[in-house]
């Protein structure tokens, strides 16, 4: 609490400096205050609650700083900012930052109405007292004492969250009219200021487009979908809009899919009667285009997981109508139970699309790696990619690969069975190749060498079944590039070989001989140890070791056990026996 009440203090002397530095009057930059302050208190994370709270102690602390205090602690006094106290730019402050604390309770609000409906209403109410609070700050920049910039701030600022209002009210035309309204403002602003702040208003601006375009399509633009689903595919559309546009393309799914009635695939036509299939199907040829055309590894991923996500539903929806078919056989006839039903061929078409992602990711993601792997390592200090990461992406795709080749209903399909087994070779081949890499690591160079040959061995059998099946090698990895690279990295091996053997005949101490012996013990013997010049060199033995030292004598008294004593009876005094009358006379005087 104490770090967040000094960031606090910072960004509100720095917010100061920002109220005063224009030249034309008072000023204010709006939009650089607001997302500053929501990146430094918790909307980063999406924290509506903790930026709330940092707008509420703002408020607390500029009402006390302005002396404009709305009564005392027992009664309530209200006032309102009228333009003759513009004397200082931190009124307009104060209203902005009332309007910031509504909407981000009605932000925070909106992430609890998905499990609590009824708060949607509460959502509304917060989200039209900020806009009454951004209105009054327009009329406010509207004073001659208040420079031309902040008064059109002010009008973007009123028009985007007047669009919020209406968009959760779904209002399309008005909302569009409000959030054409401000990007046109920011498109200006942008066009007229320096680099960095127009940054800041094209980030506003991109915020902004997913909402326009989702209203467009409200509206009746049926050009505007593509727009979205594109949105939606490259990861645009973020925070209120997610959830909207998912909601959009399902339904626009749904529309298309009750015009698909079958599928075709390995020569066979099957029928789809299940809706979450033929959604699915129709989605997969927009969702493979997007991975195609993902500006960068980070979203292809991210498709990639949704596409799959997807795929194992649609799974997971067939299996339940498999299960419930496989009761009716059970009941009827088994007369055709010897051949696959075309359900049971549809899961197999789904499962197959399934694996054939997942081969499709795992390989981007190799490829990914491989890149990085070539590249010099900029920090020593972080772990890089090792050939071990590339082995254990390449086994998973072996894996799926025969889980291909054991699908029901193709069993008896050559041409299929071939093709897997030769994708499975290509991928063997490289898998053997980055294992002879992991070799090389080590310096075991005669278990890389013969890696190296197993892998064009692997290589050259693609090539001449390759000859039958020229189709299925559109999408696999050009094993000719790979068959060059080995040849390369054979030469460069026997190189480090030769150069390593050479080495270890001429320094054996060096290369041999690991002797931990710190240097003031070998002063006399000449070694190349390049630790000594490293961040731990070892010169001396610290803490030192413990050496022997004479211990003190132990005296034993052995004469003593042979020595007769003279008797001393007669010396001691004998005891009495008197019992109690011998201890009364004793008491009385009557025994002496």
């Amino acid at each position: 609490m104490a770090s967040d009440k000094q960031n606090e203090g910072k960004l509100a002397s720095a917010d100061e400096n920002k109220e005063n530095s224009s030249d034309g009057g008072l000023g204010l930059e709006i939009l650089q205050i607001i997302k500053e302050s929501q990146q430094q208190h918790g909307l980063r994370h999406g924290d509506y609650q903790r930026y709330r709270g940092y707008c509420s102690r703002r408020l607390r602390r500029l009402r006390k700083t302005l002396g404009f205090k709305m009564g005392n602690r027992h009664k309530f006094v209200g006032k309102k900012i009228t333009v003759e106290m513009l004397s200082d730019s931190r009124y307009l402050l104060l209203v902005l930052m009332e309007a910031e604390r509504a909407w981000s309770y009605a932000m925070q609000l909106k992430q609890e109405a998905n499990t609590e409906p009824r708060k949607r209403f509460h959502l509304l109410a917060r989200l039209r007292k900020a806009a009454k609070h951004s209105e009054k700050l327009e009329k406010l920049c509207e004073s001659p004492r208040v420079d031309a910039k902040t008064k059109l701030e002010a009008q973007a600022y009123t028009a985007y969250l007047t669009g919020m209002v209406e968009f959760e009210l779904q209002e399309w035309k008005r909302a569009m009219e409000a959030f054409n309204k401000c990007k046109t403002i920011y498109e200006k602003l942008a066009s007229a200021f320096t680099e960095d702040l127009a940054v800041l208003y094209r980030q506003r601006v991109d915020e902004i487009s997913p909402n326009i375009r989702y209203c467009a399509y409200n509206i009746g633009d049926q050009n505007a979908i593509n727009d979205l689903m594109q949105m939606r595919l490259t990861g645009g559309g973020g925070g209120m809009m997610a959830e909207k546009l998912e909601a959009l393309i399902t339904q626009a799914r749904t529309k298309q899919a009750a015009t698909m009635s079958e599928v075709e695939w390995r020569g066979r036509t099957v029928p789809v009667k299940i809706d979450k299939a033929r959604i699915f199907l129709l989605g997969l040829a927009d969702n493979e285009a997007a991975i195609a055309q993902a500006s960068n590894e980070e979203t292809k991923e991210h498709l990639y997981e949704t596409l799959l996500a997807e795929c194992r539903d649609t799974i997971q929806a067939v299996r339940e109508e498999l299960k419930s078919e496989a009761k009716q056989r059970e009941r009827g006839s088994e007369g055709d139970s010897g051949k696959v039903s075309n359900l049971q061929f549809l899961h197999s078409y789904l499962t197959y699309i399934k694996l054939c992602t997942l081969v499709k990711r795992n390989e981007s993601m190799a490829h990914t790696l491989q890149a990085k792997l070539k590249e010099p390592e900029a920090d020593e200090s972080k772990r890089g990619p090792r050939p071990q990461d590339l082995i254990r992406l390449y086994d998973i795709i072996l894996q799926s690969l025969a889980e291909l080749s054991t699908l029901q209903g193709l069993e008896d399909d050559h041409t299929f069975q071939k093709e897997v087994s030769l994708k499975t070779l290509v991928y063997k081949a490289y898998r053997c190749f980055f294992i002879a890499q992991s070799y090389v690591l080590v310096k075991k160079w005669s278990e890389a060498l013969v890696l190296y040959e197993r892998v064009l061995k692997y290589a050259k059998e693609v090539q001449s079944k390759a000859k039958s099946l020229n189709n299925s090698l559109k999408d696999l990895p050009d094993v000719q590039e790979l068959i060059a690279e080995v040849n390369a990295e054979k030469y460069s091996l026997q190189a480090a070989a030769i150069l390593d053997t050479d080495e270890t005949a001429e320094v054996p101490s060096q290369q041999q001989v690991k002797d931990n012996t710190p240097l003031c013990n070998r002063l006399d013997t000449f070694r190349l140890d390049p630790s000594l010049v490293g961040k731990q060199p070892n010169l001396v033995n610290f803490p030192p070791d413990f050496q022997p030292i004479p211990c003190k004598p132990l005296f034993f008294d052995l004469a003593l056990n042979h020595v007769t004593f003279p008797p001393l009876d007669d010396k001691v005094e004998q005891k009495g026996k008197g019992g109690l009358t011998g201890y009364i006379k004793g008491i009385f005087g009557f025994g002496s």
